[in-house]
């Protein structure tokens, strides 16, 4: 399997930081603007956000902690990142709510997680 070059992998690490946050600020905003304003849930809150979300986090996260670990031989970037992305299917599999946001935020917290840790592996 031929490795993404160092630039690409460093740039979709720091591309799955950025999504992992705007992730969080989705679920956050999302329970405000629905919870409190009443507003914009046929959007905010569809299934196909949460799924694309998850297959764009799985395919990056495969593509780039997958490929620092094959680099640099640490393991705990990918379990990290493996919990991250389990916290975020189970939340895919409950209902929408407060329990679904604070699984996502978990999970998308532990894939950044993993993704700061691959960079910093990487310069060493």
């Amino acid at each position: 399997m031929e490795q993404p070059s160092p630039t690409t992998r460093l740039k979709l690490d720091r591309l799955g930081i950025a999504l992992s946050g705007m992730c969080a600020v989705h679920c956050v905003g999302s329970i405000l603007l629905v919870g409190l304003l009443g507003l914009g849930g046929e959007w905010l809150l569809s299934p196909a956000i949460h799924q694309y979300g998850l297959a764009l986090a799985v395919l990056i996260g495969a593509l780039t902690i997958g490929a620092g670990v094959w680099r640099h031989g640490r393991i705990g970037p990918l379990v990290l990142g493996g919990i991250g992305l389990a916290l975020m299917v189970a939340a895919l599999m409950g209902p929408h709510g407060l329990g679904e946001a604070m699984l996502t935020i978990a999970g998308v917290a532990c894939v950044a997680a993993a993704h700061i840790l691959n960079l910093r592996f990487h310069s060493f």
